[in-house]
């Protein structure tokens, strides 16, 4: 397939170009490319008029989604899931469970691996899990439930890890419990350890990170605030290169302020995640989230006791008001693309529009708007009619 009159994202700029795609993968890339160019005779292509293209959004925090949660364990329901995130541009993404019962863990990662397994053409991409919990501060819960809370176990760790087939991409650590920083040094080798609903002072974040923990979770929100006598977690991870960090962008989670301050202190590290509940895409309203009640109101999920829990919204709303309140789309596309791709280890096959890539890219107005999805180079038949961030199939 041939596609050309683009507008490409290559090395975090757009330049005019056209692509091939081959046997699901980019074969090849042209700069500058029209159909007179790149064209051989009796070939022809999709001319895309000048539209943007990016590479598909990769979501690597992300509970639910259209009333499913990946909490449910449910192999069908994380499908459901991945073609409802498929629409909206989102082709990859990563489960993200709650603070739960060890046995209600074990089946949500022997799900995701059976949906990864079992995913069909039309559903993102499941690479693996994210586990948000257990080993959290209960200080710091935020909407995770107190009651499972525990310190890190290295026995449970891995038989979460064998339950989802090697497939845990990311672990939620709360530095300051008991063991965490071992924790960090003995695991890091097998997923990203990640700091994340804690109260942990910089000293003792500063540990962490140097024994192998290298993200951290939703900046901000579920740890204290950067402080310019006690910088904390912000400040630890800040200073260190190798840490990445998330971030919310819904517009209730965090200030546009304070999103333009974190792509400066994380300057080309930040990961743009919608942190989604089962109630995204779905009617305000009551729902469940890891044994609590929430409740939707107005694009917002609070719990009983007026706790914000996690958003409503999809990546692709986050990306374009991260647009909005002012990052420069060179800086808000990779934070939505190839830096969580490296994150959980997949940027070898994900992120980016390169050959031998996975032809996985959205076709885009000026505006930031999904005209088009394609993963693996099948389009995505769009069937919502959104006008606030897609413009329809």
């Amino acid at each position: 397939m041939l596609f050309y009159h683009a507008r490409l994202f290559l090395e975090n700029r757009f330049i005019d170009g056209a692509f091939e795609t081959e046997n699901g993968r980019f074969k090849a890339i042209f700069p500058g490319g029209g159909a007179e160019e790149v064209c051989r005779p009796g070939q022809s292509g999709t001319d895309l008029g000048g539209a943007l293209v990016i590479p598909g959004l990769v979501d690597i925090h992300i509970h639910g989604s259209i009333g499913e949660d990946a909490s449910d364990g449910d192999v069908q329901g994380l499908i459901r899931m991945g073609r409802f995130l498929a629409e909206r541009g989102v082709t990859t993404f990563v489960p993200t469970t709650m603070t739960l019962p060890p046995a209600v863990l074990e089946q949500a990662c022997q799900s995701v691996a059976d949906a990864r397994e079992r995913r069909p053409l039309d559903c993102a991409r499941i690479p693996g899990i994210h586990l948000e919990g257990p080993f959290l501060s209960e200080k710091k819960k935020g909407a995770q439930n107190a009651s499972y809370l525990r310190n890190p176990d290295p026995d449970l760790f891995a038989r979460l890890y064998e339950k989802s087939r090697n497939l845990i991409k990311i672990i939620d650590i709360a530095p300051e419990l008991e063991g965490a920083a071992d924790f960090a040094k003995e695991n890091s080798r097998l997923c990203t350890i990640s700091a994340a609903h804690t109260a942990a002072d910089y000293e003792t974040a500063a540990a962490f990170f140097d024994a192998g923990a290298s993200h951290l979770t939703h900046l901000f929100n579920a740890m204290p605030p950067l402080h310019h006598r006690h910088p904390g977690v912000i400040g630890a991870a800040a200073e260190r290169e190798s840490v990445t960090a998330e971030l919310i962008c819904d517009g209730h989670h965090v200030h546009p302020g304070a999103v333009r301050m974190a792509f400066k202190l994380f300057a080309g590290r930040i990961c743009l995640i919608s942190d989604a509940l089962r109630c995204t895409g779905m009617p305000d309203g009551a729902y469940e989230l890891g044994g609590q009640m929430t409740q939707l109101s107005g694009g917002l999920a609070r719990l009983a006791d007026g706790t914000i829990a996690g958003s409503a919204s999809t990546l692709a709303d986050c990306l374009r008001k991260a647009v909005a309140f002012g990052i420069p789309a060179e800086d808000a596309i990779p934070a939505a693309t190839i830096v969580p791709a490296k994150v959980i280890g997949c940027d070898d096959r994900i992120g980016s529009i390169e050959a031998g890539k996975c032809a996985d890219f959205l076709v885009c107005d000026e505006t930031m708007r999904v005209r088009q999805v394609y993963v693996g180079e099948k389009r995505i038949h769009l069937s919502v009619r959104d006008p606030h961030f897609l413009s329809g199939g």
